[in-house]
């Protein structure tokens, strides 16, 4: 993970939990209005993926275990994981791309009615993605997976003085390659040859020269709204459509897509495939269900979306009839930390993704509320602009204090929390209680991201080597973590 050269260690905040009547009289348990469904609180559990789903993508007892244990501390509202709306092998992440999903995931819409009493409201977040391959060997990669063209040669030749490269057969380059130094190898291959050598190979949506890739704007409006279609099928009360971090939908967004067919370049055709997809799900799920979107405030990486960028996106999601607007921040690939060899590129492990998940090691401005001026701006422009579509706040938030502030302030209408949900899943009910001295706060220190890096199933330092003698648990690593925090 990406570190401040000089990082200050920040504790968690000291806070003065609210008394049951102060929580019933403040604006975070107040309910509102999202689209065609009230939520009875303001609080809101991201999408968060914890690896429990099988490699086909289907819903497991331990998938259904994890959004109960949520459910049970009735949050306002509950996103589900990211998931897939195409149908093609994507390891232990959920999938809707295709109606055999249906059955598992109704399952999981009713696990979590029944475990809220109905309180929480219940969408799911679907994604598309492009591939990303591990980085393989040195050798490996020069015998099997570049493609040697006369420029090759030519820079070859160039390098070495040594006129007989241009002829030289495939097999000689491949060779030389394979032990030349990195000196060499930098001169000889362009900029996506040695990302592919040094990070694994990477589609973008501005790889044109890829059929499937410029064919997506063709493609991808039927293969979300036949997803979003599932959703409601299956009884979620909306979807949350993934338009951030580094997936192909924030692709299309970024400042980084230069695309020459009407769907790159300037920040209106860098919406255009977003609003598409939108108005296709919007026409196959109807004007009565909930859907909105995610998306990031800042791309923080270079060349990449500022805030200036989010607040166009942000007001035209809003003018296309979005009933939510959900901000993140980072968590790109374009400055993500090397893999090893064998492993894949990791989107939150460069200052992108810091600023997605910080950590109390941090700058003088601390991990909490990071994200909050962006949001509070895109809300701004959004109601000037007459919309009053809501806006949530996510990023470091952990307390009553900090939760109502914002909502308080009107930087944002719905409060997010993850990692804080993650250590205490009954953060919700306690603080609505009288409770909050009760509450196991979060640390900030990334254990659970580093388990996510890892594709490992997702717990909380806090909780998961506790208690390991309860009868009827579910563990991992042999026993030596719980699956889920103690009730």
């Amino acid at each position: 993970m990406w570190k401040f050269r000089n990082p200050i260690k920040h504790a968690i905040p000291e806070t003065r939990w609210p008394t049951a009547a102060e929580a019933a009289e403040s604006l975070l348990y107040q309910p509102i209005r999202i689209g065609p469904v009230e939520a009875n609180n303001r609080t809101w559990v991201p999408a968060m993926v914890p690896w429990r789903a099988t490699e086909e993508g289907f819903v497991t007892p331990e998938v259904l275990d994890w959004y109960r244990r949520f459910a049970k501390g009735r949050p306002g509202a509950l996103v589900v994981e990211a998931t897939g709306v195409r149908d093609v092998p994507s390891g232990p992440l959920l999938r809707i791309g295709h109606d055999r999903f249906i059955p598992g995931l109704r399952q999981l819409v009713e696990t979590v009615r029944e475990a809220s009493d109905g309180e929480t409201k219940l969408f799911i977040q679907i994604i598309d993605f492009l591939t990303v391959k591990r980085r393989p060997e040195k050798q490996k990669y020069f015998e099997r997976f570049l493609r040697v063209e006369d420029r090759h040669r030519h820079a070859l030749t160039d390098v070495t003085n040594d006129s007989q490269w241009t002829d030289a057969p495939e097999l000689s380059v491949r060779e030389f390659l394979s032990g030349a130094s990195d000196e060499i190898v930098e001169q000889i291959l362009d900029a996506r040859e040695l990302e592919a050598l040094r990070f694994g190979y990477r589609e973008n949506v501005s790889d044109m020269h890829l059929p499937h890739v410029r064919e997506l704007p063709q493609v991808l409006p039927n293969i979300f709204a036949g997803a979003a279609g599932r959703a409601r099928d299956a009884g979620f009360d909306g979807v949350e459509l993934h338009y951030a971090h580094a997936y192909t939908m924030a692709g299309f967004l970024s400042a980084l897509n230069d695309r020459d067919d009407g769907y790159g370049g300037a920040k209106e055709n860098r919406v255009r495939l977003p609003l598409e997809v939108y108005r296709m799900v919007r026409e196959r799920v109807g004007s009565d269900y909930t859907v909105g979107v995610r998306f990031l405030g800042d791309e923080v990486i270079a060349g990449g979306n500022r805030i200036d960028d989010a607040i166009y996106f942000g007001v035209e999601f809003a003018r296309a009839g979005f009933d939510f607007l959900s901000l993140s921040k980072g968590g790109k690939f374009e400055d993500a930390q090397q893999p090893k060899v064998g492993q894949a590129v990791y989107p939150y492990t460069g200052q992108s993704g810091y600023e997605c998940m910080p950590t109390v090691l941090s700058d003088a401005a601390g991990p909490f509320l990071r994200s909050v001026p962006l949001v509070s701006g895109i809300k701004r422009a959004v109601n000037e602009a007459g919309f009053k579509t809501p806006v949530v706040a996510t990023g470091g938030i952990s307390t009553f204090e900090q939760a109502e502030s914002i909502l308080q302030q009107g930087q944002a209408d719905i409060v997010g929390l993850a990692r804080q949900a993650l250590a205490d899943p009954d953060w919700f009910i306690k603080v609505k209680l009288g409770r909050g001295d009760e509450v196991r706060r979060c640390t900030y220190t990334n254990y659970c991201e580093a388990l996510d890096q890892a594709h490992r199933p997702v717990t909380c330092k806090l909780w998961d080597r506790i208690e390991l003698d309860e009868p009827g648990i579910s563990t991992v690593d042999n026993g030596r973590r719980r699956l889920l925090a103690p009730e």
